[in-house]
């Protein structure tokens, strides 16, 4: 694999654990016969941020599919942007990043759709080929050492699974009202240490003990403490932008999610056998060889 190809999965690995401490939005509004909100409704009576933060969480556990944009800094690799859209069953993700530094920053797409992942970082393989292929089984059995290992798991987690984690923060608040796209939302904020969060998952069943420890490993390697979290939830308990902010080992992580629609169907095609170069295949012929 070139160096764009290692350099660009860096960032979307660095990227994606972010999805683990993030949640998800969408519009549901209610309204009355008509089309026009019902301006009797009884006005909603006022929750505790903990308890906002929970009824979103248990909101963000439903969601089939989601579209959402990521931008911000990302710790050794400087700037970045993303966008992608995301179904959980079957899993299919379709990723457009840019970002890096230097003679590696670039773009890369990524996509995830029948048990493979494909990566496209612009550099030709080999004549017509821009695409490679990775099996997610084979890289599953590498282990979290390999960079490409790392990302295939964090691609195959919903982004909104750890939002309740920070219904552990000791001084999580209510900072107030604000408008993001046009959407009413309430602003919380919260920070906590990774071994707060880590207690939070006391209670949790094994596979999301499994699922969230690794995202808190990820965050120890980037030598980060604790993560100061910020929420924005809609009148629907739903939350639409979520912001990740910590000080590392690496340098600074400070990167907004904003979820862009949720539930609303979501197709990802593979590469043609054309433009692509199978991985496993490239490295029989080399043992051949």
């Amino acid at each position: 694999m070139n160096s764009m190809y290692r350099k660009m999965a860096g960032v979307a690995l660095a990227g994606a654990l972010l999805c683990g401490t993030a949640a998800c939005t969408g519009k549901d509004d209610k309204a009355s016969p008509g089309g026009k909100t019902s301006s009797s409704a009884p006005k909603p009576v006022e929750v505790t941020p903990a308890a906002a933060i929970k009824r979103a969480a248990e909101k963000n556990e439903k969601i089939t599919s989601l579209t959402y944009s990521m931008s911000g800094k990302v710790p050794g690799d400087g700037s970045m942007k993303a966008q992608a859209s995301m179904s959980m069953k079957p899993l299919a993700l379709q990723m457009k990043m840019e970002g890096g530094t230097g003679a590696d920053s670039g773009e890369v797409e990524i996509r995830v759709v029948g048990g493979a992942m494909y990566m496209n970082g612009g550099e030709p393989l080999e004549p017509g080929k821009n695409w490679m292929k990775f099996d997610l089984a084979a890289l599953k059995e590498a282990g979290g050492e390999d960079p490409m290992a790392g990302l295939s798991r964090q691609a195959e987690q919903n982004p909104a699974k750890d939002s309740a984690a920070l219904t552990a923060s000791k001084d999580l608040k209510k900072v107030g009202e604000e408008t993001i796209d046009g959407v009413k939302t309430t602003h919380y904020s919260g920070t906590l240490t990774l071994d707060a969060m880590r207690d939070s998952l006391k209670g949790e069943d094994a596979a999301t003990r499994k699922s969230r420890e690794q995202s808190l490993k990820d965050y120890e390697k980037l030598g980060a403490k604790s993560l100061t979290m910020d929420m924005w939830i809609d009148e629907n308990d739903q939350t639409k932008q979520f912001r990740t902010r910590s000080t590392t080992d690496k340098g600074p992580l400070d990167v907004v999610i904003k979820f862009l629609a949720v539930n609303k169907p979501v197709t990802v095609k593979a590469p043609s056998p054309g433009e692509t170069v199978d991985l496993a295949e490239m490295m029989k012929d080399a043992e051949g060889a």
